[in-house]
């Protein structure tokens, strides 16, 4: 693959593009070098490394302005590991294939891209999250058609998404999706909007279709406790399993863009998703020397996820200051889970302001800020103590593990800062940008980073255990496209 990339770097009809971080956080505090747990509190210092290269190679190349046809070929390789940089020293097994597809267009009198292999459509990025709320058919193998005209672009796919949402356990899961932009105002006031839906049908026999196994309750879900609940309830060694009930499946997914700018206002990018989940196709429970897969389709079919994220930029000063503010909203529901806490049942906000100061066009001075709650909606997920373990609703300990903590609500405050040089100018997203930067975060939570901290509180535990709420790190630090 990479002499594939070298020798098209060389010929005149490729082109070569990517994008590369690297960075030493050494962190003195026992953490992994990341200050926080994920790009709720802004990406910045919360990413690990990371490496993308994508290639285009002409098989007949586009003349401008002509209506010949032409068409190509897109292979997109990444991966978040670097040698020295993380755990997985730079393994090529982190790295995927993660696009490949061929375009053609002027085949026809109308102004249509085709596309067959990997598809996207995106109506752009919360910068400051590394976000894509507004993503439709980045799941999908199929095709794709592109109408693009000088106030609308309409996309169109149709494929199939088993792999993306099912993995090892795949069945063919037929999707279809499509987006519109409208450009009202052009470079001024832009608004789009697209929908995918999902199904997945019924295939009796199949082992990793959607079925239901009966009797099954979420609370035997959560705990793993099926098996051993049949045995008990015959009083009797494990016996036959009941055989599951076949089901089929739909899911969907809507998005909203709203686009302005204009004075001072670089560009504001308003995105809104709701998605309702795939359901889960099975889990693996092992009782008295007995392991059986045990399907969950009606445990998982009620999951909805709605995201709201909007990110502006200001010119606040030409050429001297520039800030970005972003805000984040999503609401996870399970409406099948009224019994334990779970990344499906929690609410979460989030506000990030960065500051740019331009000493000189290269020497830039960085400031960021950000506070975000996360609330879990159905008991309490976080340890805010380090013996919290002993803890629950009303201080009453729950030993049987429906919750986790003693706090429904994680809240978390990061403040960032330092010096950033950028070759090519102003800019808060310009790059190459080189940066050497002082971290800061606090969280209600305890030890509320990546660590390999001891949890337990064993009297016979060699290492003890600790209550720390503040984590620092140092950053050196480099971020490029080419």
């Amino acid at each position: 693959m990479i002499a594939l990339f070298a020798a098209a770097a060389l010929a005149q009809s490729a082109d070569v593009a990517g994008y590369a971080r690297i960075m030493t956080r050494p962190d003195f505090a026992g953490g992994d070098g990341k200050l926080g747990y994920w790009n709720l509190y802004g990406r910045l210092l919360n990413e690990g490394p990371y490496a993308a290269v994508e290639l285009r190679v002409d098989a007949l190349e586009r003349e401008p302005g002509s209506d010949d046809v032409w068409t190509d070929l897109h292979l997109r390789v990444e991966g978040g590991s670097v040698t020295n940089a993380d755990l997985g020293n730079g393994a090529l097994s982190l790295f995927r294939l993660s696009q490949l597809y061929t375009q053609a267009g002027n085949l026809t009198r109308a102004p249509i891209v085709w596309r067959i292999g990997t598809l996207e459509s995106t109506f752009g990025d919360l910068g400051l999250y590394d976000l894509r709320p507004a993503q439709l058919l980045f799941d999908t193998i199929g095709g794709q058609a592109t109408l693009q005209t000088r106030p609308v672009d309409v996309i169109v796919g149709v494929g199939d998404a088993g792999y993306a949402l099912k993995g090892g356990r795949y069945n063919t899961v037929p999707t279809a999706g499509a987006t519109a932009r409208v450009r009202v105002v052009p470079g001024h006031l832009e608004l789009g909007g697209g929908a995918q839906a999902y199904y997945e049908p019924a295939v009796a026999g199949n082992r990793n279709a959607q079925y239901q196994t009966p009797g099954m309750t979420y609370e035997d879900f959560v705990r793993g406790e099926y098996l051993q609940g049949l045995a008990e309830a015959n009083n009797a060694v494990l016996g036959d399993i009941p055989d599951p009930d076949a089901r089929s499946a739909a899911s969907y997914k809507l998005v909203g863009y709203l686009g302005a700018g204009g004075g001072p206002l670089r560009w504001n990018n308003l995105f809104v998703s709701y998605q309702r989940l795939h359901p889960q196709t099975a889990t693996v429970e092992t009782f008295d020397g007995v392991t059986a897969d045990l399907y969950v389709h009606d445990l998982t079919d009620e999951r909805t996820v709605l995201i709201v994220g909007d990110e502006a930029q200001l010119r606040v000063v030409p050429d001297r200051l520039d800030v970005v503010l972003a805000g984040l909203l999503g609401v996870h529901e399970d409406g099948d889970n009224d019994l334990s806490p779970s990344d499906f049942d929690r609410r979460y906000t989030s506000l990030v302001g960065r500051a740019q100061l331009y000493a000189t066009p290269v020497v830039h001075l960085l400031a960021e800020s950000s506070y975000a709650t996360e609330t879990s909606t159905n008991g309490n997920a976080y340890r805010e103590h380090y013996d919290s373990i002993f803890q629950g609703t009303d201080g009453v300990q729950d030993a049987r593990g429906l919750e986790f903590g003693d706090s429904d609500t994680r809240t978390t405050w990061q403040g960032k800062g330092g010096v950033v040089l950028n070759p090519l100018g102003p800019g808060v997203y310009v790059r190459p940008s080189l940066r050497l930067l002082y971290g800061a975060q606090w969280s209600s939570q305890n030890n509320a980073f990546g660590n390999s901290f001891v949890a337990d509180l064993d009297q016979y535990n060699t290492f003890g255990n600790v209550e720390r709420h503040w984590h620092h790190v140092l950053a050196l630090e480099s971020e490029i496209w080419f």
